[in-house]
């Protein structure tokens, strides 16, 4: 575990963050797909709103699966 001022930091505490900011990351290039008029732009953003969706679901899946082992 890492110290913060006194604030400790753990890795499931790093977990959801990374969760947190991939999903905003999804929904991000999602609407720059949306309103961009370039067409080679709006396929790159696509693509990587979908990648960036498959990080998300495996965040979430390992988020999930610690909840689940700290419940028993």
């Amino acid at each position: 575990m890492e110290e913060h001022q006194n604030v400790k930091i753990t890795s499931y505490d790093r977990l959801l963050r990374a969760w947190e900011n991939s999903m905003e990351l999804t929904r991000d290039f999602e609407v720059y797909s949306k309103r961009v008029d370039d067409n080679e732009l709006k396929d790159v953003f696509k693509k990587f709103a979908e990648e960036e969706g498959m990080h998300a679901s495996k965040f979430r899946e390992l988020l999930l699966r610690r909840q689940n082992e700290k419940l028993q």
